[in-house]
């Protein structure tokens, strides 16, 4: 039996019958890739800790730290879930930088209730002070 004339092809180095599969926007793929690098440094540690958050193959992954190509949407939507750069960067790209100040405020006004939070239990706790 042998293969029909089209649709069936062996890959090769270069991509697929000579015809190289051309990488994502260079610009994105490379913003990413250093976004990763940023939020996890360029260790094997990382790759596996990547490869756990998107459910991708640690070779995937291995090409997206090194800028070969980027994720795909649902995968870009898991590393923004789990790396504040990722998603920083995604904004940047966007031209959205006012959304991820918004999330920082957000972030930072949680934080300060915590805060006081605290310092109102530990007022509680000692006899004689005064309750903030």
């Amino acid at each position: 039996m042998s293969f029909p004339k089209k649709g069936k092809f062996f890959p090769r180095e270069s991509g697929y019958n000579g015809k190289a599969e051309q990488p994502a926007s260079g610009g994105f793929v490379e913003e990413i890739a250093a976004a990763l690098k940023r939020s996890l440094g360029d260790s094997r540690a990382g790759v596996k800790t990547v490869a756990a958050w998107t459910g991708a193959n640690e070779k995937t992954v291995k090409n997206w730290f090194s800028g070969t190509y980027g994720p795909s949407g649902a995968h870009l939507i898991a590393l923004s879930q789990h790396s504040d750069e990722v998603l920083a960067t995604f904004l940047a790209m966007a031209r959205r930088e006012d959304l991820m100040v918004a999330i920082k405020l957000a972030a930072a006004e949680q934080a300060v209730e915590e805060l006081l939070e605290a310092v109102r239990q530990l007022s509680r706790e000692e006899p004689g002070s005064t309750v903030i």
